[in-house]
């Protein structure tokens, strides 16, 4: 029974990892289709955390009401620059690519993630670097093997690969009264570059919350914070590029509120718990080694219900950026068992340092009653 409780609990960041792409999987799928029927980038951004706010609040208030620590400056700009970063303007660089490509796609590119958060931990001193050990070197190898298979799958399309439900499908973006044809028109290129740019901004916020966590480890409540705070940066921003629009602020019982309440409840609440906690454990980089997933579940969910095409070029891009992850994933659970067994050593030799004072001090009694004898 130990051995299942130990496999239990060895198992859970690697299942809650999991699970988290699943969610993250929908998300795309839903927020795609509602892009598709006119629904602003911006406005989603607002309501997906102002929604994520209102559910996570009160648990927050409740269940950490004793370990909550005293808001500080510090913490408090960490928190505001944590809600600016990934709430506000990723998810607006994030969803605009989006616009302009695919769901499939998309995720495909964010697959360049962690390799951007390996890099940012290496330089923040959060991941552990040695050229000269085949772990460090497996790391190294896996990022470059990341950015190359993500430009294959921006520059090279290939045959595409007609699959049995999308073959007699057509994919021709919507047009709505809100919407242009245009804005629907698959840019891969451009889309890339929107995708690229907020995926530096993600990597920015993992290391940046898994920094702030170690003084501030209320994981819900920082939840909480961050949503909070982005709702409010990025009504700012739409109050700003949207001025003048007030008809994108209207929430209806349709696919646009299904998104905010989907991606809010998932996404941002779960999403920013979920990986925290993850993160104590395991460290900013692991969090995001398993977006191969994500990819994975997007295409053939995407395939499916927006009949998304794929292409020869997407899909060897995707093969070579999942071998360049896991890759990743291999050097940084070989870094794991050094530094486990290492602390193990170190827990061994403080135990052999107690217990020599204590022999010596035994011997040293007898000879003194040796001498008064």
């Amino acid at each position: 029974m130990s051995w299942l409780l130990k496999f239990v609990k060895e198992g859970q960041p690697y299942l809650a990892a999991t699970l988290l792409q699943f969610g993250y999987a929908g998300s795309a799928i839903i927020a795609k289709f509602a892009l598709n029927h006119g629904m602003s980038h911006f406005t989603f951004a607002v309501y997906r955390n102002a929604f994520a706010t209102i559910v996570f609040a009160p648990f927050a208030l409740l269940l950490e009401r004793k370990i909550r620590p005293r808001m500080t400056l510090s913490i408090f700009m960490k928190i505001m620059l944590l809600g600016l970063v990934e709430p506000v303007i990723d998810q607006n660089l994030y969803y605009t690519g989006l616009r302009y490509t695919t769901a499939t796609f998309a995720t495909a590119m964010c697959n360049v993630l962690p390799a951007l958060t390996f890099l940012l931990a290496w330089i923040l001193r959060l991941e552990r670097v040695n050229i000269k050990k085949i772990a460090s070197q497996a790391k190294i190898v896996g990022t470059t093997a990341t950015f190359g298979g993500a430009m294959i799958m921006t520059l090279i399309g290939g045959p595409t690969i007609g699959l049995p439900w999308t073959r007699h499908h057509v994919n021709i973006p919507s047009s709505t009264s809100t919407s242009s044809a245009s804005t629907h028109e698959l840019q891969p290129i451009k889309g890339a570059l929107f995708i690229a740019a907020g995926c530096i901004c993600w990597a920015g916020f993992y290391n940046l919350q898994a920094i702030t966590l170690k003084t501030y480890p209320a994981a819900l409540s920082l939840t909480c914070f961050i949503c909070s705070s982005g709702a409010l940066q990025g009504a700012v921003l739409t109050l700003v590029a949207e001025r003048g629009n007030t008809s994108i602020w209207a929430i209806q019982w349709d696919t646009k509120l299904l998104s905010y309440v989907y991606s809010g409840m998932v996404t941002s609440g779960v999403g920013y718990y979920v990986s925290g906690l993850i993160m104590k454990e395991k460290g900013p980089v692991f969090v995001t080694a398993f977006n191969p997933l994500n990819m994975i579940i997007v295409a053939i969910l995407g395939s499916f219900i927006l009949s998304e095409q794929l292409n020869l070029g997407r899909v060897l891009g995707g093969a070579i950026i999942a071998i360049g992850l896991y890759l990743v994933i291999w050097g940084k659970s070989k870094d794991e068992q050094l530094s486990k067994s290492i602390s193990e050593e170190a827990h061994q030799s403080e135990l052999v340092g107690k217990e020599i004072p204590a022999t010596s001090n035994t011997s040293n009694q007898e000879n003194a009653g040796d001498e008064v004898v």
